[in-house]
C-alpha cells in the first residue's frame, strides 16, 4: 500500500466512489434489518422471504466490512500517518456494542451468540479500528458456523486476547496459510484467497498497538472451545 503506482487524482476518485458505495450499502443493510425485524409479527412474510432476507442481510454486511478495510487501507491503516486514536475502553461496553449491532442479523440465521468477559476490565486501544476487526471476525464467523458462535475476551499474561469461535467445520487450509504467512511476514496472496484483505487488514491495526516493546497480532487456527475455527486478535 506504500506505492499506489498510480495517479492520484484515479485513486482519490476511487475511494470516493467506494465512500459513496459504503453508504448506500450503509442504508439498504438498515432497511433489511428494519424488515426483519418487524417480519416475526408477519407470518406470511416470515414464512417465506425471512432467510432470503437474512441471508441478503449478511451479503450487504459482508460487503460494507469489505469497502470500510478498503477505506482504512487507503487512508495507510498500519502507517504513522493514519489517524491513530487509542482510549481506555471499557471491554463491557465493547462487547455490548458488538452484540447490539450484530444481534438482528445472528438472531435471522438463527446463531447463538455467546460473550465471556471480565465485566470491570478496562484496556486501552484504538475502539474503531478493533471494533472493525472484530465485525469481520464475527461475520467471517457467521459464514463458517453451524449455529454458534462466541467472544471471548480475557487479560492472559499482560496481553488482551480477543477470541471469536465458532462450530463449523475450521477454517480451509489456505485460510491457515495465509494468517501464517502474515504472522512470518510474508504476503496475502490476494487473487487466490478472498478473504485476504481481511486479513491483511486486521493484522496492519494489530500491528499498529505497540507497548513496551510489544507489538499486537492475529492468529487464526482450529478447534478451542466450540471446535470450529477461532480467530485470535492480541493486543499488548
Amino acid at each position: 500500500m506504500e506505492d499506489h503506482g498510480g495517479s492520484p487524482e484515479l485513486f482519490l476518485f476511487l475511494a470516493s466512489t467506494v465512500h459513496d458505495m459504503k453508504n448506500s450499502i450503509s442504508v439498504l443493510s438498515g432497511t433489511l434489518e428494519n424488515l426483519l425485524a418487524n417480519a416475526p409479527g408477519t407470518p406470511a412474510v416470515a414464512d417465506t422471504s425471512y432467510p432470503q432476507m437474512a441471508h441478503m442481510l449478511y451479503q450487504t454486511r459482508r460487503l460494507n466490512d469489505k469497502l470500510i478495510q478498503l477505506l482504512a487501507l487507503y487512508k495507510e491503516v498500519g502507517k504513522p500517518s493514519y489517524p491513530y486514536d487509542p482510549n481506555a475502553v471499557r471491554i463491557e461496553e465493547l462487547v455490548q456494542q458488538m452484540a447490539s449491532q450484530q444481534r438482528i442479523l445472528l438472531n435471522s440465521k438463527g446463531i447463538r451468540f455467546d460473550a465471556e468477559y471480565a465485566p470491570d476490565l478496562i484496556w486501552t486501544f484504538d475502539e474503531d479500528l478493533i471494533i472493525g476487526v472484530l465485525l469481520h471476525a464475527i461475520n467471517n464467523a457467521i459464514r463458517y458456523t453451524t449455529d454458534r458462535i462466541r467472544l471471548s475476551i480475557a487479560e492472559q499474561d499482560g496481553w488482551l486476547e480477543l477470541r471469536v469461535e465458532d462450530n463449523g467445520i475450521g477454517f480451509p487450509p489456505a485460510m491457515l496459510q495465509a494468517g501464517a504467512a502474515l504472522n512470518g511476514g510474508g504476503p496475502v496472496d490476494f487473487a487466490s484467497n478472498s478473504t485476504g484483505l481481511g486479513l491483511y487488514f486486521s493484522s496492519e491495526v494489530a500491528k499498529m498497538h505497540r507497548h513496551r516493546g510489544r507489538t499486537g497480532s492475529v492468529h487464526l487456527e482450529n478447534g478451542g472451545r466450540l471446535g470450529g475455527g477461532v480467530f485470535i486478535l492480541r493486543l499488548p
